[in-house]
């Protein structure tokens, strides 16, 4: 399921083109009546999507939603402003950043697997490293000013990013996440039948 708030269309087809089957729906969708519209249909896991604007305004009401799916142990992955609003509803801050980060060469260091991916990158706010809760792992930092591009809950399924895996045309080096997600799911998956 992909939470909408302003997601591209590229995503979409990333997301479809490693097997998923996609449900687009509102960002004012309530976590219960997600839940219940799906109730006969498995949920694998919830996208939180990219999109425009300051994260803690959008958070005003997509916080309580996202709190709900976590509760719910579904895999969630977040991309850019979806990533954002994770931070937030983790017990992250968020703040606009001086000089946003725009362009298709941003290097980025993956710190779980100790290479650099070359990103796509279009927004303004970052998640504050020094007030991310201790149970919060970041997985990626911005070589360009060591602001934070990844993160991911040491102990459940969920994680994010702030650059944009999906860019076309630009850099690949980074729609390997797009498996990591459905391998979350398939773990999850797995987990529920035993």
């Amino acid at each position: 399921v992909v939470i909408d708030f302003g997601v591209k269309r590229n995503i979409l087809n990333e997301l479809v083109e490693v097997g998923l089957e996609v449900e687009v729906i509102p960002a004012s969708f309530e976590a219960n009546d997600l839940i219940q519209r799906f109730k006969n249909k498995e949920i694998g896991g919830i996208f939180l999507s990219n999109g425009p604007g300051d994260p803690a305004a959008t958070g005003r009401y997509a916080i309580k939603i996202i709190k709900d799916l976590i509760k719910k142990n579904l895999p969630i992955f977040g991309i850019c402003l979806g990533h954002q609003i994770l931070a937030l509803t983790l017990g992250g801050k968020t703040k606009k950043m001086k000089l946003g980060h725009r362009g298709a060469n941003h290097p980025v260091k993956n710190l779980i697997y100790d290479n650099v991916e070359i990103t796509s990158q279009n927004h303004g706010f970052e998640v504050i490293k020094e007030n991310l809760p201790k149970n919060i792992e970041i997985t990626h930092k911005s070589l360009f000013d060591n602001s934070v591009e990844g993160i991911r809950l040491k102990n459940k399924p969920i994680f994010s990013v702030q650059y944009h895996p999906e860019s076309n045309p630009g850099p690949q080096d980074s729609v390997y996440l797009f498996q990591e997600f459905i391998n979350n799911m398939k773990k999850n998956a797995k987990k529920k039948r035993s």
